[in-house]
């Protein structure tokens, strides 16, 4: 068997793997990207693009139902399904086609389109379409992130369920989506597809939506989702699916002691994620999972055998793209320009895209109070926030949680409007130590949603 030399081997062409195979080609390096679909990554191809796409669609559908009392009055609109899915599949095809042919360009860089699974501690077969390439290399990157949990439920096995892949390839609206989960995926895709039509029904087996956030933020949540029709089980779980033929799909829900079914057209799992580990082979490499099957890796990303790391999703860490791509610029840095770069308390902000949207970066409040810190407390619904008067959106509120000695901000979050935009604005203090009571009398712009920071730290009593 002959093996292939390289520099550098990186499983999987996510948000991590392509900027660092292009990097280190361009340092100089022999590298080989091995893609078992396509390039991109979740996020381009069945995560943040496509989706984000789509709740842009269901925001201009909630938009035109919703502007009567702006004085903008709509008797009627058509929902056009396939043509949402177009414009979604151009915009993922255009992000795809412009990385792949970036990647053709550069020297050095090998992309090979198969399987990976390890035969050694350093050396992989890659089975493609055709042929099995063998390869080797000193550095070893994985970067094959995570796919749909599916759960044990009778009768799943027979009925055409959906994931939060399968349902962008939907042209049509369904009549009744059953979503099996209350967090990021579920709240996202349920909100979206009620507003483009469909009935949704949302099964929670906890007690209230979005478990790591405070609850009166999952609580404004509810609210929010309640006032666009969408039924909420708490405390619940889907035991029983059946299905007849092609028809309709009949649920069995269990709460507490009490079951009943319901009548659904679809159903969507959303009830976590599970790393991409198993088809690797790792135990041909000595390289350590967790119980639940992501790979171990201290705080530089590298795994327990010298030169093999693990970004992104597949390590466990936050599941976001950007912090994929910041696991990228360590190693990258730490490699090749010689730094000392860790992840070690670095910011992990994100934004769940319902709308409106949460932002969070930071502790909780909740978290806070557990560790016994010694916080007070900024909150300001957006009614009070001028901007979303205007706009005519107030729903939500922002909230942060600060150090009452130090004055510091030490987590924030901000369901409203431009949430997420609004929640950067106070990482960049948080990044730069600037204090809330500097905040409450900075100059911003007016009227826009930040100038409301400085009525949100005027709350806090001195």
């Amino acid at each position: 068997m002959k093996l292939k030399q390289y520099d550098a081997i990186i499983i999987g062409a996510g948000q991590a793997g392509v900027p660092l195979a292009k990097k280190l080609a361009k340092a100089g390096k022999k590298v080989a990207l091995i893609e078992k679909r396509w390039v991109g990554g979740t996020c381009v191809n069945d995560g943040c693009t496509p989706t984000k796409a789509w709740v842009a669609s269901a925001k201009a559908a909630w938009t035109v139902t919703n502007s009567a009392h702006l004085g903008i009055k709509v008797k009627n609109y058509k929902i056009d399904m396939a043509l949402i899915k177009k414009r979604k599949d151009d915009i993922v095809l255009n992000a795809r086609n412009g990385t792949e042919k970036a990647l053709d360009k550069i020297s050095g860089l090998d992309l090979l389109y198969g399987e990976a699974s390890f035969t050694g501690e350093k050396t992989i077969a890659v089975k493609m379409q055709s042929s099995t390439k063998h390869i080797k290399a000193g550095w070893i990157f994985i970067n094959t992130g995570t796919e749909t949990v599916i759960p044990k439920i009778e009768g799943l096995e027979a009925v055409n369920y959906l994931t939060s892949t399968s349902i962008l390839e939907l042209n049509k609206v369904p009549e009744h989506l059953l979503v099996l989960g209350g967090n990021y995926i579920g709240l996202e895709f349920g909100q979206m597809f009620r507003r483009f039509g469909s009935k949704v029904t949302l099964i929670e087996r906890s007690a209230r939506l979005l478990g790591k956030e405070d609850e009166d933020i999952a609580v404004e949540m509810q609210k929010i989702l309640k006032a666009e029709a969408i039924a909420i089980h708490f405390s619940s779980e889907v035991i029983r699916l059946k299905q007849k033929e092609k028809g309709k799909i009949t649920a069995t829900i269990k709460t507490g002691d009490e079951e009943k079914k319901v009548k659904c057209s679809h159903v969507l799992l959303a009830v976590g994620r599970a790393p991409r580990t198993q088809i690797l082979n790792l135990q041909n490499t000595g390289v350590e999972i967790d119980k639940k099957g992501y790979i171990k890796v201290n705080n530089k990303l590298e795994t327990n055998v010298p030169g093999i790391y693990a970004l992104g999703d597949v390590n466990g860490g936050p599941p976001f793209t950007h912090i994929a791509y910041n696991d990228y610029t360590i190693v990258y840095r730490n490699l090749i320009e010689g730094t000392n770069y860790n992840t070690d308390e670095r910011p992990v902000p994100y934004c769940m895209y319902t709308d409106p949207q949460m932002g969070r970066v930071g502790i909780s409040e909740t978290d806070a109070k557990k560790k016994g810190l010694d916080i007070k407390v900024a909150h300001l619904p957006m009614a009070r926030v001028a901007r979303a008067v205007e706009v005519g959106d107030t729903r939500g509120f922002m909230k942060a949680i600060v150090d009452t000695k130090t004055k510091k901000i030490l987590g924030a979050t901000v369901l409203g409007e431009e949430g997420g935009e609004i929640m950067s604005v106070l990482q960049m203090a948080m990044e730069g130590g600037v204090t809330y009571d500097r905040i409450r009398y900075c100059v911003f712009a007016h009227p826009s949603y930040s100038e409301s920071l400085n009525n949100l730290f005027m709350t806090i009593e001195e």
